[in-house]
């Protein structure tokens, strides 16, 4: 992978992309939507995370993933160890119906494809 396509081109940025998803236990949507939501807030607020969301299922009612962005998978590892990440399943344990799905992804560059 070369890090630019010609001349004034910008280097192609490598994220790591983490993955979350969380079933509420029914009755408890609004709960862990809550808790969920307070942790977005503060993950945005990280230096190295360049995006995060919070969305909903339409198919699938009391279903929320959160999709963050990072500038490396390093990041992620950081971004896991501290308070904030003990404090979120402490809010959130008693409303998840079951373990959360979570994954860690490498992006694929349109170049990677060519």
């Amino acid at each position: 992978m070369s890090d630019t396509d010609g001349p004034g081109a910008e280097p192609d940025v490598e994220i790591a992309v983490l993955t979350a998803c969380f079933d509420a236990r029914p009755g408890t949507e609004g709960a862990l939507l809550a808790a969920l939501s307070r942790y977005v807030v503060m993950t945005r607020h990280e230096p190295a995370c360049r995006n995060v969301d919070l969305v909903a299922s339409v198919t699938r009612t009391g279903r929320f993933l959160v999709i963050e962005k990072w500038e490396s998978a390093a990041a992620v590892r950081e971004h896991l160890a501290p308070k904030l990440m003990a404090d979120m399943p402490q809010a959130a344990i008693a409303s998840i119906a079951s373990k959360p799905a979570i994954d860690l992804y490498d992006t694929i560059s349109a170049h990677d494809l060519a």
